[in-house]
């Protein structure tokens, strides 16, 4: 790290966090307290057994525990609970904003009611706003494993409770599952109202991330790491401002990047690309948002001044009116010349 950037720094550091799954927040302890009381036995016969279990290879070993997990949640109280443990956490780390993907199709696959999943989390992010001064958006994500049509019916579900819903995104197993095979849901989600995102470039190769632009119409990029292999795309991402939402840890958990000083995020900010740091699934990966903003600092060096930059565009990126990211922008200047007695230069 450089020296002048210490995990206190971070810690205080006003942050917004816009790609987290509240799926991938379910902690191992919350899991069996809940999964118990709904009387399912997990595979697992203790914390530590599953925590021993958390040693992926790739995105699909992730995904087939992730989803084992959220097996258990099937009362609203569960979607609750746990969406009210991560606000608690990331209250504790000084995030101010957040923006939760849902995974609606894993629990109605399940038989489980959409207007229990979408409630239990909603009246917790409204618990967050009003106990602990949390803002909060919440995106619906079709799993990109399962087909077209089924997004349109998950679509068709979200539909009343527009209101609570901001945007839709597309996550699960990305290899064989291009943008391109959601073109009439994601332009239907984009006439009901909804802004779109997509991951795309984490293991996909670029092309997905161009199909995600030019596509989707989406207005943020999960991940993209891969968008650097193209020089085209990385104009293109520059030229648009288009954000892309980086997970560090999730990235070398799931061995997208093998070792954390060969991360692509400084070469990212170094190239001009509006990054911003994310936790994805950190119940998971080891870390929620100071964890993986510590990590990159020491593995790459960054300054504080890079730093904070970050911090920025976590504001900058959200879909946040624009007079509150300009004051969310200005408490992160405040505190940056309040820890160096000088402005920003």
């Amino acid at each position: 790290m450089n020296q002048d950037v210490t995990n206190d720094f971070i810690s205080g550091l006003p942050k917004a966090e816009l790609h987290l799954h509240i799926e991938g927040t379910f902690e191992p302890e919350l899991m069996f307290v809940i999964a118990e009381r709904n009387q399912i036995k997990l595979k697992y016969n203790s914390v530590d057994e599953l925590k021993a279990a958390y040693n992926f290879n790739n995105l699909q070993e992730f995904l087939d525990i992730y989803y084992n997990g959220a097996n258990v949640l099937i009362e609203e109280r569960d979607f609750y609970e746990l969406t009210w443990a991560y606000l608690q956490k990331i209250h504790s780390q000084n995030v101010l904003h957040t923006e939760v993907f849902f995974d609606p199709q894993t629990h109605t696959s399940r038989g489980i009611l959409f207007h229990k999943v979408i409630s239990g989390i909603h009246r917790a992010l409204e618990d967050g706003r009003e106990k602990l001064g949390i803002s909060s958006r919440l995106i619906l994500s079709f799993l990109r494993h399962l087909s077209e049509e089924s997004a349109f019916q998950t679509l068709e579900e979200a539909l009343p409770y527009k209101a609570w819903i901001t945007a839709v995104g597309l996550d699960s197993s990305e290899t064989g599952h291009p943008p391109v095979k959601f073109e009439k849901v994601f332009a239907k989600a984009r006439e009901d109202g909804f802004l779109t995102l997509a991951h795309a470039g984490e293991e996909g190769p670029p092309e997905y991330v161009w199909e995600a632009l030019n596509i989707l119409g989406v207005s943020r990029i999960d991940h993209g790491n891969r968008s650097l292999e193209n020089p085209q795309l990385i104009a293109e991402l520059v030229k648009r401002k288009m954000p892309l939402t980086i997970c560090p840890l999730s990235n070398l958990k799931l061995k997208v990047v093998h070792d954390m000083t060969q991360h692509p995020l400084a070469e990212m900010l170094e190239k001009g690309i509006m990054a911003t740091i994310n936790s994805d699934d950190p119940a998971y990966f080891g870390g929620y948002m100071n964890e993986n903003y510590i990590v990159v600092a020491e593995a790459l060096k960054l300054s504080k001044v890079q730093i904070v930059g970050l911090a920025k565009n976590s504001f900058a990126a959200s879909f946040l009116e624009d007079e509150t990211k300009k004051e969310m922008i200005e408490k992160i200047e405040a505190y940056y010349q309040m820890q160096n007695g000088h402005d920003i230069t």
